[in-house]
């Protein structure tokens, strides 16, 4: 098989490295020059995903994936597939900026031969391959879908770090405009993945699978989130009554915490809105987990005039993205409360920081609050000592040893103070 792979971005490049260790012959494209050159060195454009610079290594050496900045020549090869990965660019707001997705679709429309299967994995509102995809492919191309061409919609359904490993790890949805074009998208994906291949009869319904594993995600942690709140008001642990719940099998309550981020949960719930007016659990949903970290401010107590560190400002641990971060509605709180605030990530540099509207901690300066806003690693051995002058903690992930915090108090989202300090203490001025 021939493929081509357009957008090498932590989805595209990853599928791109997997096809061509299955044997095929691939071309990446990408409108980004460092990318290009990068991959086509044999090196991985990003950090922290974990095969794939061994991949890059022995694919790009024996000639079986290349990268080009062409998208439309790449197509005009006539690959056997063609896979579109670009973002769905999204306002604050997570409203569809359809800019990004259909200069992509119009660039492969402009290179499209006869005999190509497209298939698009950006996520997407339910409608999109059929209505706006397909229609764009045949005017830019002048071929006909179903009868020179077929269009599949399959999501993307890997964890960022893991994402080789993801893709024969889970089932492979693919839905068609036609049962043929599904069947041969179908027999494209089986050739190089593992995992199995499962047809969902139509492209709206691969593109409702999606919108539902993700939405399903954030209805779950806003329940959460709810829960955590009322264990807060009662004085007990949410996790022990999560765990108790959970250990029925019918129960798969998920975790509370400061923020929902990142490039999926904030942002495909509203694609699901959008396509349905009368949905009313998403929105709900989407307005408990937006509150979180006014919520987590709230337990720092009175922050007027106070340093307070946000510890984090990546969306999760362990990744440098900020999509939808928690940490930019926190500090927006702590300031509208009168803090001071400054922030710190192991992931960032100080430049970063300030280009992500952050004030850099340097290390030494005393706090008067820390809150844990992204769960990296480095925090899990955090001391008092490593925060000076810190009165109170506030843990919106639940990495902290709060025995590490003798004296002070330790706040978690839905579980009592564990560090012996009085948790409702004020913080102290300074001297």
């Amino acid at each position: 098989m021939r493929a081509v792979v357009v957008a090498l971005g932590k989805v595209g490049l990853p599928l791109a490295a997997r096809i061509a260790l299955a044997g095929h012959h691939v071309v990446g494209a990408d409108v980004d020059p460092r990318v290009v050159e990068l991959v086509n060195n044999g090196e991985a454009p990003f950090p922290n995903e974990a095969g794939l610079p061994e991949a890059l290594a022995e694919t790009v050496a024996d000639g079986r994936l290349r990268a080009v900045s062409d998208t439309a020549a790449a197509v005009a090869e006539g690959p056997d597939l063609v896979v579109a990965v670009p973002p769905l660019v999204v306002d604050s707001s997570a409203r569809p900026d359809w800019g990004v997705l259909d200069a992509v679709v119009a660039d492969i429309g402009r290179g499209l031969q006869a005999g190509t299967t497209v298939s698009i994995e950006t996520t997407v509102p339910v409608t999109t391959t059929r209505a706006r995809v397909a229609p764009a492919l045949e005017a830019a191309s002048g071929l006909k879908e179903g009868v020179d061409f077929h269009v599949v919609f399959s999501p993307e359904r890997i964890f960022s770090g893991r994402a080789i490993a993801d893709l024969d790890k889970y089932p492979k949805l693919v839905g068609g405009l036609s049962a043929a074009g599904e069947a041969r998208g179908i027999e494209l994906y089986a050739s190089f993945l593992d995992a199995e291949v499962r047809g969902l009869g139509s492209a709206e319904a691969a593109e409702l699978s999606k919108l539902a594993e993700t939405t399903y995600r954030d209805i779950n942690i806003a329940f959460a989130n709810e829960l955590a709140r009322y264990s807060d008001e009662l004085g007990i642990d949410v996790l022990s009554v999560i765990d108790a719940a959970n250990s029925q099998p019918y129960s798969h309550v998920h975790r509370p915490g400061i923020a929902v981020g990142g490039h999926c949960i904030p942002v495909y719930p509203r694609f699901l809105l959008a396509g349905d007016a009368d949905a009313r659990l998403p929105l709900l949903a989407r307005e408990i987990n937006e509150r979180m970290p006014s919520y987590a401010a709230d337990l720092a107590g009175d922050v007027s005039g106070r340093t307070v560190l946000i510890l984090g400002i990546a969306y999760r641990g362990g990744v440098k993205e900020t999509a939808f971060s928690g940490a930019f509605a926190l500090r927006d709180a702590l300031t509208g409360r009168g803090a001071v605030v400054v922030a710190h990530d192991p992931m960032f540099t100080a430049d970063e920081l300030r280009g992500h509207g952050f004030r850099p901690w340097d290390g030494t300066s005393e706090v008067d609050v820390a809150i844990v806003q992204a769960d990296h690693h480095a925090y899990e051995t955090l001391t008092a000592s490593d925060l000076p002058g810190v009165q109170v903690v506030v843990d919106g992930r639940g990495v902290i040893d709060a025995a590490r915090f003798t004296g002070v108090p330790v706040r978690r989202i839905g579980r009592p103070n564990d560090s012996g300090a009085d948790p409702g203490s004020d913080i102290a001025p300074r001297s």
